[in-house]
């Protein structure tokens, strides 16, 4: 119930400010109640109520689950998804992962989440692959407890698959083309050279007048150079530097502009690879022109990248992003 009434509470902070020190005792009060020593760990599968699984369908904020055979693919054996739940609140999922076991970095969700792919064997995989975390309860906005789940259900994976070596996300980029709509300057660093000459060859004299770096702009901003193979390919060094340039320096205040980048550094993670058509939905390439980006969480590095991150904001990046970033 009181979950519930925040929610409602949030939609009229702006237009009521009295309300605010209300909002903030609730949210005090909540962050003691769920608190993560109280919290329980568990296992979502197929086999789980019927009831949970429509929340899980419900929920889904990364990647929609367009069907029941859809979520039952994400509950496969080579899958996991897992949940933080409250003694209180049985039914209700708060925070929730869904883990992919696989041989090596993924990189794209649409072969990730082929409902006829074949069924790996998740006894070989030296690889898991975070590639959803949905939080459930608008009402805890402001209580975290995403790195916690993390971290449980890493010591939960690692138990049951001793071959485990990597663990990573396939992240979506939610954030990059509203920031570079809102740094232009951007494009003709990522663009430059003789990228417009290459590019306009591929388009060719049927298709859209390319003559600038503008033109590359009004060329992406329709999804049809997706289907356009050679063009796609042409397109892949300036819109993977557009990323890397975008990781390195898109800042809000003095952390990252991008909401999932902020989530994996300030846990430890490390920018590790920038996937290129790595989700070709209309979301995906509304949000980041179908780019996705492994975050890898490196046990040896996690306390050292977490210490360099909160104190001196330093974005942890392999040699590739930061290569991808310079060329």
């Amino acid at each position: 119930f009181l979950v519930d009434m925040r929610a409602d509470l949030l939609r009229f902070l702006e237009k009521d400010p009295a309300l605010r020190s209300l909002d903030r005792e609730l949210e005090a009060r909540l962050g003691a109640w769920f608190d993560v020593g109280f919290l329980e760990l568990h296992r979502i599968s197929w086999n789980s109520p019927a009831i949970l699984l429509e929340k899980l369908i419900e929920y889904e904020a990364v990647h929609e689950i367009r069907s029941w055979s859809d979520l039952k693919n994400r509950l496969d054996s080579d899958r996991r998804c897992y949940a933080f739940f409250h003694p209180r609140m049985p039914m209700e999922p708060l925070i929730f992962v869904e883990v992919a076991l696989v041989e090596e970095l993924a990189d794209n969700v649409q072969a990730l989440l082929d409902e006829h792919a074949p069924v790996f064997d998740a006894q070989r995989a030296k690889t898991a692959i975070f590639y959803s975390i949905s939080n459930t309860q608008t009402g805890l906005r402001g209580v975290s407890f995403g790195n916690f789940l993390l971290k449980r259900v890493v010591e939960d994976l690692k138990r049951d698959f001793p071959r485990l070596t990597t663990f990573a996300t396939l992240s979506p980029i939610p954030t990059l083309r509203r920031w570079v709509d809102k740094n232009p300057d951007i494009w003709a660093q990522a663009f430059g050279g003789d990228m417009v000459e290459r590019v306009a060859r591929q388009v060719g004299s049927k298709g859209p007048v390319v003559q600038s770096i503008d033109d590359i702009r009004k060329l992406l901003a329709d999804d049809a150079w997706v289907g356009n193979a050679r063009l796609a390919r042409v397109l892949q060094p300036g819109l993977t530097r557009l990323a890397a340039r975008y990781f390195l320096n898109a800042k809000s205040g003095d952390r990252p502009y991008d909401p999932v980048s902020r989530f994996h550094l300030g846990n430890g993670a490390r920018i590790e690879r920038i996937n290129y058509l790595a989700d070709t939905s209309p979301n995906g390439l509304k949000q980041s022109f179908g780019l996705m980006v492994n975050y890898l969480y490196d046990p040896d590095a996690i306390e050292a990248n977490v210490e360099a991150f909160s104190r001196e904001g330093i974005v942890a990046t392999s040699g590739a992003v930061r290569r991808a970033a310079r060329d």
